[in-house]
């Protein structure tokens, strides 16, 4: 079985066509439909029906395409495993990174990173934290550091690097800014903007306002926290905000009886093979964690 084969099926799946997998793989079309033709010859099954200009996976091929990406990952970490044996730090560092996380907790532990591995070739990729977690249990990522999930994944392990405490803030104009006495019922009768509802920070605050009987009324959503900040400050809605993030024009309401936190930490595969540039990154999260603890 040809590995290159393999790599067009799983290409053509992640993208959607085989144009769009022709640009990731620097191939010619014709290349990629030469190489998916041969693995079905050598399968003997059809892995895509092929309607016009679109495509679909067959039943063969979701049947197929776990074990297509377990057998890469697979000879990924043999590569890795034959690597670190030389106790190198070089070679590329495949990391998956949330915005949040990408922008106000990381950027010193990756310039700390570069100045001493200078022969990494860090491949860092910005994700929303669900689709990272999928990544590194596909194994198309080492590692990511992101807010972890509610219920730990099923198959990645996770570190703590950072809590993350957050609050409700409104823009100076709005009404709740102007009320002495917040409730948390207060908030079920206006509007808010909120990350999107299938990411882990809007369980948080649902489940957090669901506790108190709110139920929420969300007018826009953004994985952007930048973003909500600015919908909050030119007053269409409130929002929760971690309180890390530089607030300045926002009214931070207090509700004592309401709290909201995230945990934002590193996940991986417990069952493959990390580079030694991978091992390098974690351990200096690991002592990112030890500073973050005393602060």
């Amino acid at each position: 079985m040809r590995t290159d084969e393999i790599q067009a099926f799983i290409a053509v799946c992640d993208v959607g066509s085989f144009q769009a997998a022709a640009q990731t793989l620097h191939l010619s079309q014709p290349a990629v439909s030469k190489r998916l033709a041969s693995l079905e010859d050598r399968l003997g099954h059809q892995l895509f029906d092929r309607v016009g200009r679109s495509i679909t996976l067959t039943e063969s091929g979701r049947a197929y395409l776990p074990h297509a990406r377990a057998l890469l990952a697979a000879l990924a970490d043999g590569h890795r495993a034959l690597d670190n044996l030389a106790q190198e730090v070089s070679g590329p560092l495949r990391l998956a990174l949330s915005h949040h996380v990408g922008l106000h907790r990381m950027p010193e532990v990756l310039r700390r990173y570069v100045a001493t591995y200078p022969q990494v070739t860090p491949e860092i990729e910005f994700l929303d934290s669900e689709a990272a977690c999928l990544a590194v249990a596909r194994g198309d990522m080492e590692l990511a550091v992101i807010t972890l999930p509610v219920t730990p994944h099923p198959i990645l392990t996770e570190q703590v690097i950072w809590n993350d405490p957050m609050a409700v803030f409104v823009g100076a104009t709005h009404a709740l800014a102007r009320q002495r006495r917040i409730t948390p019922a207060d908030l079920g009768q206006w509007p808010a903007v909120l990350p999107p509802r299938d990411s882990t920070t809007y369980a948080i605050i649902e489940a957090a306002l669901n506790s108190h009987d709110v139920v929420l009324d969300t007018r826009m959503t953004s994985h952007y926290l930048d973003t909500l900040r600015m919908l909050a400050d030119v007053g269409l809605g409130w929002t929760v905000l971690p309180l890390s993030l530089a607030l300045d024009g926002l009214t931070q309401l207090e509700l004592p009886t309401l709290s909201f936190a995230r945990r934002l930490g590193v996940v991986l595969h417990p069952q493959r093979q990390l580079s030694n540039a991978a091992r390098a990154m974690q351990s200096l999260l690991h002592e990112e964690r030890i500073a973050s603890a005393i602060e």
